[in-house]
């Protein structure tokens, strides 16, 4: 019999084969709270047989022959589980990742489980089995890739999860999760709610540890898809693994997504949001908009503006209710946010707001200081490497062109931003950007529209049907009608 699920206080566990196990890996992974230094809980790795263990219970899985009837009752049963705990996992994720408890409700858990439905939605209206229009005999199906090695981000520690575990089950690949060691806990909850969720045997299996299991993850043969959100750099190394056998990679990688504020947009509001998708998650977002590039005519008012609203831009602690800003994930991601600060001044950025430092008030913790800077150019730092925290970059451009040219001068692909009361002039720059996805004046995405970006930003797409596909094989048959 598997044992109760672990308490959030002990080291996260593992789940395999539908039991509970103790790591049995090394070293232990320090972790500290984010808000206070204080330390948490180590992540112990999986060992090499518990990662082995893992894909072989999710390869001797029947969930590949799930009909899909099963797989939507599944994705509903799994749904009502996370609901329930809905409370639950807000608490974790604000405690685990530093998430302000209002944004861990509202942002993080509310957009997975909209997340869920929304595969769930794409699943009920997509056959895995059709013919061509007018021709009975002449068919396509999408069948399941197999399994899958899903491995996940920190700063979205149950959306990401929901993503790629919504969509697998969906397609029928049983699958393998290794969450960021920083995002332990979160997933532990999420796969005390799959066991709620009652499936097959094997079908879900949750590893913990760092990147060496996640290495040995990907390194098996017997895992067919992989899908990772992470770095750029930790996606070249998987997407070279897979290569050898040829097998499937699902990348959604890093950003440096621009946000074009026109002259004839709103600009108040445009400013108020702009900052706000740059802020948001403390900054720690691959989407966030974090250059932006504003039409000359205007850019005085804009900067001006921009370093008002930072100025004021509330700091608290993550368990504190309102919208404000808490603190970065770890000591390594202030330290990088601090470096990057830092290059700012001494490369010449006008510091307009914030700088290096910890906000006012907060000795202890990993806080960054809501940041702008003006003038920036490509030849810096903070244009070029992905800060994730805090700190927006402002520059100035001549005409539309520019704005293009200036928004795609980046290795990264993943969000573009546009502000303009101008509905041809917004079609034009979303058509110029090169880009995966484009949102104007402040248009948020529907859940299930895909997510994925271009160029260093990664390749293929998550939610609703694209993230479905993703995990399934297509096969054309000739000749042979549908039952």
């Amino acid at each position: 019999m598997s044992r109760p699920a672990p308490a959030l206080a002990d080291a996260p566990a593992l789940l395999i084969a539908g039991r509970w196990e103790a790591p049995a890996g090394g070293p232990a992974i320090a972790r500290f709270d984010p808000a206070t230094e204080e330390p948490r809980a180590p992540v112990i790795p999986a060992s090499a047989d518990q990662v082995s263990r893992a894909i072989s219970a999710a390869a001797a899985s029947d969930w590949d022959g799930a009909r899909r009837e099963d797989r939507l009752a599944a994705l509903g049963r799994l749904g009502a589980a996370l609901a329930a705990r809905a409370e639950a996992l807000a608490q974790v994720i604000s405690t685990e990742i530093g998430a302000p408890i209002d944004f861990a409700r509202s942002g993080q858990v509310a957009a997975a489980l909209g997340h869920l439905a929304a595969t769930r939605d794409a699943l009920a209206t997509a056959p895995d089995d059709t013919h061509a229009p007018g021709q009975p005999d002449h068919r396509v199906r999408y069948e399941p890739a197999g399994v899958a090695a899903l491995i996940t981000p920190w700063n979205w520690p149950l959306n990401q999860v929901v993503l790629k575990v919504g969509a697998a089950l969906a397609a029928g690949c049983p699958m393998v999760l290794k969450p960021s060691e920083l995002g332990a806990e979160t997933a532990t909850l999420f796969a005390d709610a799959v066991q709620d969720a009652g499936l097959p045997t094997g079908t879900f299996n949750l590893l913990q540890g760092g990147a060496d299991v996640g290495a040995a993850l990907v390194a098996d043969p017997r895992v067919a898809v992989i899908s990772l959100t992470g770095s750029t750099r930790a996606g070249q190394s998987i997407a070279a693994a897979a290569a050898i056998g040829f097998r499937r990679t699902v990348l959604e990688l890093g950003g440096k997504s621009p946000n074009i504020v026109c002259a004839d947009c709103d600009l108040d509001r445009a400013i108020r949001q702009g900052l706000a998708h740059c802020f948001r998650n403390n900054g720690q977002s691959c989407n966030a908009a974090s250059r932006m590039l504003v039409d000359r005519s205007v850019y005085g008012d804009a900067v001006a503006l921009a370093a008002e609203l930072a100025a004021a831009w509330p700091v608290d602690a993550p368990d504190r209710p309102g919208a404000h800003l808490g603190p970065q994930v770890s000591a390594a991601q202030f330290a990088h946010v601090q470096n990057l600060i830092d290059s700012g001044v001494v490369e010449g950025a006008r510091l307009v707001a914030g700088g290096p430092g910890r906000p006012h008030g907060f000795a202890r913790g990993f806080y960054s200081r809501p940041t702008v800077f003006a003038d920036v150019t490509p030849a810096m730092r903070v244009w070029r490497d992905e800060i994730f925290g805090p700190v927006l970059t402002m520059t100035p451009f001549e005409d539309e062109t520019h704005a293009i040219a200036l928004a795609n001068d980046t290795a990264y692909g993943l969000a573009g931003y546009v502000q303009t009361g101008d509905p041809a002039r917004a079609d034009r720059v979303a058509r110029g950007l090169r880009v995966g996805m484009v949102q104007v004046n402040g248009q948020s995405r529907i859940a299930g529209a895909p997510f994925g970006g271009v160029k260093g930003s990664g390749l293929g797409r998550e939610a609703g049907l694209w993230g479905i596909r993703a995990f399934q094989d297509i096969k054309s048959i000739s000749g042979a009608a549908l039952a």
